[in-house]
């Protein structure tokens, strides 16, 4: 029912800035929450951001805080993930995702979101 797309990914050098775009098709309700995860080899996939379309509330993971900016265009019904000083150890697959909030109009970084898109490679170097 929700199908994901995501873009954006590509190879960028410490310190510069790339922008994530993940088209978003399926999404009815208002009481959704839409994130970025992110998994590198050998690691557990980890949420990264996430954003409640209710109330535009954002959600940021304590390593990407300040750095990271989720966003959404509701015209064109696209999320975004801008990501600044970046450093290799961003380097990863990133996936956006959407699901159904828990209740109380927030969202959760936790692995456990309904929809998922195929990814997009994001390599940081030194």
């Amino acid at each position: 029912q929700v199908q994901l797309v995501e873009s954006g990914g590509g190879s960028v050098q410490a310190g510069g800035s790339l922008r994530l775009s993940c088209a978003a098709s399926g999404v009815r309700y208002a009481n959704t929450c839409l994130g970025w995860f992110r998994q590198a080899p050998g690691k557990e996939r980890e949420g990264v951001a996430a954003l409640y379309i209710g109330a535009g509330d954002t959600y940021y993971s304590d390593s990407v805080k300040g750095r990271f900016t989720i966003s959404r265009d509701n015209t064109k019904n696209t999320l975004f993930l801008e990501m600044n000083s970046l450093t290799p150890e961003d380097t990863a697959m990133y996936y956006c995702a959407a699901t159904l909030s828990p209740g109380g109009g927030y969202c959760s970084l936790v692995d456990m979101y309904e929809s998922w898109g195929q990814g997009t490679q994001v390599t940081v170097s030194a």
